[in-house]
C-alpha cells in the first residue's frame, strides 16, 4: 500500500511533508505490538492517528477501544480501567469488565494519559509490563494481551520532574514517539481540509456543494487556529448552517480577520480539554466564554496602563476628578491613537489589546472616524 492510499483509506487529510512523515512512521510501526505515545495540542486529531495505526496493525479485526482519562472520576478510574467483581465496593451490584479486558487482542487507545492519577499510574504500569492486572474485590490475576496507544496534550517530561508523573511509566509508554504539529505549523494543509469538511457537510445534509473564495481561503490560512482541525471544522460547519445554499465568501469569516494575532507572540491561555463528540453549539459557547473572559483582562490592563505605563507620560493627572471607568477608557484609547497618529495596530499594542478589542471599543465610544 502506498503512502496516498493509507491516507486516503485511514481518513487522513493533508499533503504537508509533517503530515507524510507522520504517516511514514506509522506504516512503519502499525504491525507491531510496540508502545505508542502520541503529543499534540488538544483539537489536532490525535485519535485520527491512533485508528490509522490499529487499523494497520495485526489487530484490526477487532475494534480500537478508546478512553479518555481525563472524563472519568478519579474515584472510579481504576474500576473503569481493570473491573470489579459484585460487592467489591457499595454499588458493585454486579461483576464489570474493565477497558483493558475489553480491549484483549486488540488496541487500547489511553486519551489524555497525562490526567491519570498516580495511583493509578502504579497499576498501568504493572499492567503493561506483565500483561496481567487484579480486578478489584477479585483474588485472581487476569490476562490480557492489550496495545497500548496513549495521546496528551501536556509535556509528559515536565509532569515527571514536577513528580505528577511517573518515570517508569513515561519511559514505558514512550517507546515510540508521535508529534503532530499543530493547524498553524502545517497551513498548506488547510485548504484541503476545508473542502474535505465542505463536501462532508453537504453530503451529510443533502445540501448542494458551495464554491468557496480565494479571498474566503486566504482568511482560513492565514488565521492562527489555536483550536486546531476540530476549529476549523466547526468553523466551516457553522459558515454552511448560517448560509444554506450559498458560497462561502471572505464576509462569512470576517471573526477571524479581526480576532487574529500571532500565536506565538500572545501571552499563554488556558487550553480547552474538549471531548471529540461536542457539536458545534457547545464549541461557539466555550469560544464565546473565553473572549469574554479575555476582553475582561484586557480592559482591567488597559485602565492599570492609564497610571503605569511609562509611554503615557502626557495624560493629565487631576487627582481632584473622579472619572468613570468608561471615561478613563475613553480618554486612555484617545491618547494612545494621538501618539501613534492614528495607527489602530499601534494603539491596540500600546494598550495591551486586541485590534479586535481596541475596534469594539472605538465603535462603543464613538471614535471610529466617518
Amino acid at each position: 500500500m502506498t503512502r496516498e492510499e493509507f491516507k486516503i483509506k485511514e481518513g487522513i487529510i493533508g499533503r504537508s511533508k509533517e503530515i507524510n512523515d507522520l504517516v511514514d512512521i506509522i506504516m512503519q510501526v502499525a504491525k507491531s505490538d510496540i508502545s505508542v505515545l502520541i503529543y499534540g495540542e488538544s483539537g489536532v486529531g490525535k485519535e485520527v492517528f491512533a485508528k490509522a495505526i490499529h487499523e494497520f496493525s495485526n489487530r484490526s479485526s477487532k475494534p480500537m477501544v478508546s478512553v479518555n482519562c481525563g472524563a472519568i472520576p478519579e474515584g472510579i478510574i481504576e474500576s473503569e480501567l481493570f473491573g470489579h467483581k459484585k460487592g467489591s465496593f457499595t454499588g458493585a451490584v454486579e461483576s464489570r469488565k474493565g477497558y483493558f479486558e475489553i480491549a484483549d487482542n486488540s488496541t487500547l487507545f489511553l486519551d489524555e494519559i497525562g490526567e491519570l492519577p498516580l495511583t493509578t499510574q502504579v497499576k498501568l504500569l504493572r499492567a503493561l509490563e506483565t500483561k496481567e492486572f487484579m480486578k478489584l474485590g477479585a483474588e485472581t490475576l487476569t490476562r490480557v494481551d492489550v496495545r497500548i496507544i496513549a495521546a496528551t496534550n501536556k509535556d509528559l517530561q515536565k509532569e515527571v520532574d514536577t513528580k505528577r508523573f511517573r518515570e517508569d511509566l513515561y519511559f514505558r509508554l514512550k517507546a515510540v514517539t508521535l508529534t503532530i504539529p499543530p493547524l498553524r505549523k502545517r497551513k498548506s494543509d488547510i485548504e484541503e481540509l476545508t473542502k474535505h469538511f465542505i463536501k462532508g457537510y453537504c453530503e451529510s445534509n443533502k445540501l448542494p456543494l458551495p464554491e468557496i473564495s480565494e479571498k474566503a481561503l486566504e482568511i482560513l490560512k492565514n488565521y492562527a487556529w489555536p483550536g486546531n482541525i476540530r476549529e476549523l471544522k466547526n468553523t466551516i460547519e457553522t459558515a454552511l448552517a448560517l448560509n444554506r445554499g450559498k458560497n462561502l465568501t471572505e464576509e462569512m469569516f470576517s471573526d477571524l480577520t479581526n480576532d487574529y494575532v500571532d500565536f506565538e507572540e500572545q501571552r499563554n491561555l488556558p487550553v480547552f480539554l474538549r471531548k471529540s463528540s461536542e457539536d458545534a453549539d457547545r464549541e461557539l459557547m466555550y469560544r464565546a466564554l473565553f473572549e469574554l473572559k479575555k476582553d475582561i483582562m484586557e480592559i482591567k490592563d488597559l485602565i492599570v496602563n492609564q497610571y503605569h505605563n511609562p509611554n503615557f507620560n502626557n495624560i493629565d493627572n487631576n487627582h481632584e476628578e473622579i472619572l468613570s471607568i468608561r471615561d478613563l477608557e475613553k480618554d486612555a484609547i484617545k491618547k494612545a491613537l494621538d501618539k501613534v497618529r492614528g495607527s489602530k495596530r499601534k494603539a491596540a499594542k500600546l494598550l495591551n489589546i486586541s485590534e479586535r478589542t481596541l475596534y469594539r471599543k472605538l465603535k462603543e465610544y464613538d471614535l471610529i472616524e466617518p
